[in-house]
């Protein structure tokens, strides 16, 4: 309990969905010692929302939308500024599966040595189903009881559901960039932490649940890879533009060829779209320049 640990929420107009999420961290059995919740939208009744939370409490309304990746770099600064040892992420629209989660992900981290841990990411609807479906080598898993009794699953984590920071490791890896504002924020820090060589993981003790995203992943050749899709225009933008820096990137362009051929593959031979195919390269063409303005 001598550890100060804080925790950092990024939202957005959803105070309804942000309402469930501070009911579980303030009721933790491990309780949190500060909460910090960045609101990218200013709103006075989510101020007060969180300034009534049952636990203490720094609400960061910003008037300009900094985007989850902004939102991040700012809580997980702030947090550091308080004297966190460790900094645990949340969103808005997800939640701890139960009271204990802290206390597990903390006890993980401790007996295992590690930097950073997460929880498995579950469907808040059908939580055995995992919210993104994970491969590991050829075969993509898609419900919690596929990935096995073990305690920990290591080099493999999602940063900003749940994700338990120590602060060793945010000095090592840095914060989200703010250029990227959504979208692969989560992936450019993933892509960071693994070329640190800090150890990290995921408890697979313990979960975070979140609505499904799984829609998104399309699959081709016979389910056997996927491609991502998202269902509008925008996320699209920030997907593939954001992609395509990431693709640039030290440690991520060894995955070029199997980029271009999952892309390629949806695109032209599954769609049938060379107009989608043409905006896909126009848009990871923009990331790759680091041509970041947003749309």
């Amino acid at each position: 309990m001598s550890e100060f640990i804080v925790g950092v929420v990024v939202t957005h107009q959803r105070r309804e969905l942000l309402a469930e999420s501070l009911k579980v961290l303030a009721t933790q059995s491990r309780p949190l010692d500060h909460l910090v919740v960045v609101d990218n939208a200013d709103e006075d009744a989510v101020r007060t929302l969180v300034e009534g939370a049952d636990v203490p409490t720094t609400y960061l309304g910003s008037k300009h939308n900094l985007g989850g990746a902004g939102g991040f770099a700012l809580g997980m600064l702030y947090a550091l500024s308080l004297g966190a040892d460790w900094v645990w992420l949340a969103d808005d629209d997800g939640r701890p599966e139960g009271p204990e989660v802290l206390a597990t992900l903390l006890d993980c981290a401790t007996r295992n040595g590690l930097a950073e841990v997460s929880p498995v990411v579950c469907d808040i609807d059908d939580p055995d189903r995992l919210a993104f479906p994970l491969r590991r080598g050829v075969e993509w898993r898609r419900l919690r009881s596929e990935l096995g009794e073990d305690d920990l699953l290591r080099g493999i984590a999602s940063l900003f559901n749940g994700a338990l920071f120590s602060a060793a490791a945010i000095d090592a890896v840095g914060v989200p960039d703010l250029r990227l504002f959504v979208r692969g924020d989560e992936v450019e820090v993933h892509r960071r932490l693994v070329r640190s060589g800090l150890p990290f993981g995921t408890c697979l003790q313990t979960a975070y649940v979140h609505p499904n995203g799984a829609d998104e992943f399309k699959p081709i050749l016979g389910g056997r890879m996927h491609t991502q899709y998202p269902d509008n225009e925008t996320k699209r933008f920030f997907t593939y533009r954001n992609r395509g820096y990431l693709m640039a990137q030290p440690g991520m362009r060894k995955l070029l060829p199997q980029e271009y051929a999952r892309f390629g593959w949806f695109f032209l031979v599954q769609r049938r779209d060379v107009r989608g195919f043409r905006e896909w390269m126009r848009l990871r063409g923009l990331g790759r320049q680091e041509k970041f303005r947003r749309p």
